[in-house]
């Protein structure tokens, strides 16, 4: 069996990883990856647990981080949160991704540094033709790691409409770095502008619902006049980024075909992503897993056990972020949010864990309530509840 994996980003050097070391025979198409990602480059301790069988932190630079400042929109600092060692760090995506691919390598896979143009799923025998600036590959079994522009996923589905993406844009202000990770929710449109920490710069940006009017410019003029009014980065270089990131909404979760007859997508091409943070390695990396599962074992039965793995395991709790969201990001939330950060060390405790992953949001609301700050509590819940119904 030959499979095809178009895209090498996390999703794909992990799927190519996970079945070279299968002893299936892979080849990963991407021209430009390893690249350095327009994003924070968070990567949760549950997520750097999937890969430790294959990479050491020597592979690549991470910077620890000790501490989540959240601020509100006059700038002032209401809270930090202190975040326990391997919670959380933050890597140069260009390394992280660098030793992804290396580790699929030494396991066994091709890389083909070509971009795929174009790519056909044959209905009937299920194999795959992939037509790149090189020439012609066929293979038995596709797999679409490319992204939320996925040229698999337009060809096997439909592409992502744009009320289901975001836009992630900022700069990376070279020249200064730190610690800690800073928050702030914004509202019209509702998102969050976040700076994370690098070995040798922050990267800072704002991320939004691609709601109708929203446009990449206004963010980012957004993001600049934060960086201004905030003072985090005032002598730093700053080179602006622009990308999008799926942002599903619960019907689109339930209802999305992610795998087929010789296909299936994975990561950012199958919509897997937290739609509150938009953090998406981890998912990438356990849909990796799942999809090189299926395909080595499964045979003719990999499209229905990957998905069912899917539906088992963590649509269920994309699902119920993007029924909380609506909620997480009205003004009214966010005070209270910052209030009981300010008052409660138990409630600090549940964002420390709520952003490491470690905190599902299935349970977030018993657990919220159990934390006995009942009068905090009870109100931020009320207020999520009607942002949901209105939503």
């Amino acid at each position: 069996m030959h499979v095809a994996v178009i895209g090498a980003g996390p999703a794909g050097a992990w799927t190519a990883y996970e079945l070279a070391r299968r002893g299936v025979r892979v080849t990963v198409f991407d021209a430009s990856h390893p690249r350095e990602k327009p994003c924070g480059g968070g990567v949760t301790g549950r997520a750097l647990a999937i890969v430790s069988s294959a990479l050491t932190h020597a592979a690549f630079t991470a910077t620890p981080i000790e501490r989540a400042r959240f601020t509100r929109n006059d700038g002032e600092s209401i809270a930090t949160v202190d975040l326990d060692p391997d919670i959380l760090v933050v890597a140069s995506r260009r390394q992280f991704d660098q030793a992804l691919l290396d580790a699929a390598v030494r396991a066994g896979a091709t890389l083909c540094p070509v971009r795929a143009l174009d790519v056909h799923v044959e209905s009937g025998t299920g194999g795959a033709a992939i037509r790149t600036s090189k020439g012609r590959e066929h293979a038995d079994v596709l797999v679409g790691a490319d992204g939320a522009n996925s040229l698999v996923r337009r060809r096997v589905a439909h592409m992502l409409p744009r009320q289901q993406l975001s836009i992630a844009t900022g700069f990376f202000a070279h020249g200064v770095t730190s610690r800690e990770i800073v928050l702030e929710t914004v509202a019209n449109p509702s998102g969050y502008i976040w700076s994370f920490p690098r070995a040798d710069h922050l990267a800072i940006g704002i991320c939004a619902q691609a709601v109708d009017g929203t446009r990449s410019g206004q963010l980012l003029d957004r993001a600049a006049a934060w960086i201004e009014r905030s003072r985090i980065a005032p002598t730093a270089t700053l080179q602006p980024y622009s990308w999008p990131i799926p942002t599903l909404d619960a019907q689109t979760l339930a209802t999305q075909s992610v795998a087929g007859n010789g296909w299936c997508l994975v990561g950012d091409a199958a919509g897997l992503v937290d739609p509150i943070t938009r953090e998406g390695i981890y998912f990438a990396l356990q849909s990796a897993s799942y999809a090189a599962e299926a395909i080595a074992a499964k045979g003719p039965a990999a499209a229905s056990a990957y998905s069912s793995r899917l539906r088992e395991d963590i649509v269920p709790e994309l699902t119920k972020a993007a029924q909380l969201k609506a909620g997480f990001f009205r003004m009214a939330f966010t005070d209270l949010m910052l209030e009981a950060l300010r008052d409660s060390a138990r409630i600090r405790r549940v964002m420390a864990e709520l952003i490491a992953g470690a905190q599902p949001y299935r349970s977030l609301e018993r657990r919220l309530v159990r934390t006995l700050e009942f009068g905090l509590a009870w109100r931020a819940l009320k207020v999520v509840r009607e942002g949901r119904a209105g939503s």
